[in-house]
């Protein structure tokens, strides 16, 4: 055979470099399977079995060993042994504590495949760990979350002495089996859900657990998505979250804020246009649904569309094509729309400035992102990621962390974080009372009218001032909806569809 051949089951695999991924099969929390029986003496299980085949000879450049913190002690002689026949066998412990649970097994698994999966050649043995081990290996590749080759290493008890096939590659073709089709989709939806928690979504209130919940489930489908919170509550990283749990992760993900530009632009923006369709136009332009296609386009502030835009975005949501400004040439586009707003579209279909057909287009799924003043519980999270961010190690008073916890935050997560940026710059070790910017703000001098902000309708106003009052009921009660009802003189089902309304 020559170098860097390898034959299992007839076929012949040319190979530059290889690693074997495996779980230590000395673990101490191994469960053994009851068919395999007692080891003989000479079986040192199916790893060293693998590697003392003559066909693994000189094959692999590096082995990964998973291990538990329980078994590292157990799996540190196998490794010892491995490395006579592999030059770098690197063990890697993962949190678990019942090696029989399928979600903890998965978790483990998560941050291990994100490595492996970018090498090129990977062998997996499948023989060792719990037979719950065995049956993720077969989702995770025939999935193809994990491009690799399963091995099997038949139990030396059922191969006779001349038996020429100790190891074979495993293959099962899963189209066969509709349950396992379908598993394929909950696997990318359990692990868009992982990433979320992972990655963009700080906080463990239940309101973060249940929206991260909601996106798990909302991310692998092709619905549109509309986005509702206030201003800095983070529903671009929902958005983003959305995309990179989904089927269009590997495509492209394009924001534009719909309320930065002028009609005239953000049309050019979104549709594109031909070379000469209007004074300055020197050149054809793709637009952002072209840009994006096969991925998702998110829209923020799509609450500042004006009439003209809305049509023309209707117009591609309803048959997923489009003209460029000035064309005369239909183009087809596949795009997901998640689109984002802090303002009350519903009231603005009441009020005739948003089409309301163009509102259900968007709203195929409706994620509420929560206020930061509605889980205070994730402030110390968000505040030691950010101060993370700034590579700062700072320490906050009693006095000052009170009043952190006190303030009602009307800029949410973007200026809780904006103010931990400025102590990264003013103070030193401890970050006091009197280092916080957001005390020096002016009281309000009660008369709300002439500080409305410019533009803002009547209807969000009141809704404004609605949800705060709820909000502050609802702490002063415990979240007693009884007690709350009283407190705000309403029904008790009025409240509860406030605060459903409201993402409260």
């Amino acid at each position: 055979m020559m170098p860097g051949m390898f034959s299992i089951t007839g076929d012949t695999f040319f190979t530059m470099s290889r690693l074997l991924l495996t779980w230590s099969d000395r673990s101490a929390m191994k469960q053994q399977a009851s068919h395999h029986g007692t080891r003989p003496p000479s079986d040192h299980g199916p790893v060293l079995r693998l590697l003392n085949e003559p066909e693994s000879d000189a094959l692999y450049d590096k082995a990964i060993v998973l291990t538990t913190e329980q078994s590292a002690a157990a799996a540190e002689l196998l490794i010892e042994q491995m490395r006579c026949h592999i030059p770098i066998v690197e063990a890697r412990q993962v949190q678990l504590r019942d090696p029989s649970n399928y979600s903890e097994l998965f978790q483990a698994l998560e941050s291990v495949v994100a490595i492996v999966s970018r090498t090129e050649n990977v062998d997996i043995i499948v023989s060792a760990g719990t037979p719950q081990m065995q049956t993720l290996w077969f989702v995770l590749v025939k999935s193809g979350l994990l491009r690799a080759r399963m091995l099997q290493v038949v139990p030396a008890t059922f191969v006779p002495s001349v038996h020429p096939k100790a190891i074979r590659e495993v293959e099962l073709d899963i189209e066969g089996f509709p349950e396992i089709r379908a598993l394929k989709d909950e696997i990318v939806r359990v692990r868009g859900h992982s990433r979320i928690v992972r990655t963009h979504l700080t906080g463990k209130s239940k309101v973060m657990r249940d929206l991260a919940n909601r996106i798990g489930l909302v991310a692998p489908s092709e619905l549109p998505v509309l986005i509702q919170g206030e201003t800095g509550t983070g529903k671009e990283l929902v958005a983003r979250s959305i995309h990179e749990s989904s089927h269009r992760a590997a495509a492209p993900l394009i924001s534009e804020n719909c309320g930065a530009l002028t009609e005239s632009v953000l049309a050019s923006e979104l549709f594109g246009h031909e070379k000469g369709a209007f004074t300055g136009a020197a050149h054809t332009k793709r637009g952002l649904f072209e840009v994006a296609h096969g991925g998702t386009l998110f829209l923020d502030e799509v609450g500042e569309l004006s009439p003209t835009v809305q049509r023309n975005l209707l117009r591609v949501l309803e048959n997923g094509s489009l003209r460029r400004l000035g064309g005369e040439r239909t183009i087809q586009v596949d795009v997901r729309i998640v689109a984002a707003t802090h303002r009350d579209l519903l009231a603005m279909v009441r009020e005739g400035s948003f089409r309301q057909d163009l509102y259900y287009r968007l709203q195929g799924a409706t994620l509420l992102v929560p206020a930061l003043r509605d889980r205070v519980e994730d402030l110390e999270a968000l505040v030691s990621q950010f101060l993370e961010e700034a590579t700062r190690s700072l320490r906050i008073t009693r006095e000052a962390w009170h009043a952190i916890e006190n303030y009602s935050w009307p800029g949410n997560v973007r200026e809780l974080r904006s103010e931990v940026m400025r102590w990264q710059v003013f103070c030193e070790k401890w970050v006091r009372l009197e280092d916080l910017h957001f005390r020096d703000e002016p009281a309000a001098t009660g008369n709300a009218a002439e500080e409305a902000p410019v533009g803002r309708s009547l209807a969000e106003l009141v809704g404004e001032t609605e949800r705060s009052a709820i909000a502050e009921a609802l702490r002063e009660s415990g979240r007693n909806l009884s007690k709350s009802a009283r407190i705000l003189e309403i029904d008790r089902n009025t409240l509860k569809r406030k605060i459903h309304k409201y993402g409260l």
